[in-house]
């Protein structure tokens, strides 16, 4: 069976960080790219950040740029999202995903399997 568990979300003061975990079982990571997403209130489900198949390539959405960092740990299995000088507006769900490689690497929302997500809620 194909699951997906986020946690390490929580509330957070505008300029910390937050580390999400996304734990994987029943997948063999090689094979599948990985994305993290989020979706606020009243908006549509983004891309945040997304990494190969193989770990080698690593895309980002340009409001997180230079401030979040995805990272895979084949030993556990575990892919993160490392994010740092968050800011209010990065507040919303964070979902993990998998999608096949064969289907081409992408960080639309375009995947197959999805956890169920953990909020992150950045305020002072």
């Amino acid at each position: 069976q194909l699951q997906l568990v986020e946690s390490g979300g929580g509330l957070v003061q505008p300029g910390g960080s937050l580390r999400l975990s996304c734990a994987l079982s029943g997948f063999t990571l090689d094979n599948y790219a990985i994305g993290w997403f989020r979706q606020a209130p009243g908006k549509e489900r983004e891309g945040v950040s997304c990494i190969s198949s193989g770990g080698s390539s690593t895309r980002y959405a340009d409001s997180v740029k230079g401030r979040f960092t995805i990272a895979r740990d084949d030993a556990k299995t575990t892919i993160y999202l490392q994010m740092n000088s968050l800011k209010p507006e990065d507040t919303a769900v964070y979902y993990c995903a998998a999608r096949h490689r064969f289907k081409g690497f992408s960080c639309l929302a375009l995947y197959d399997y999805w956890g169920q997500g953990t909020q992150v809620t950045v305020s002072s």
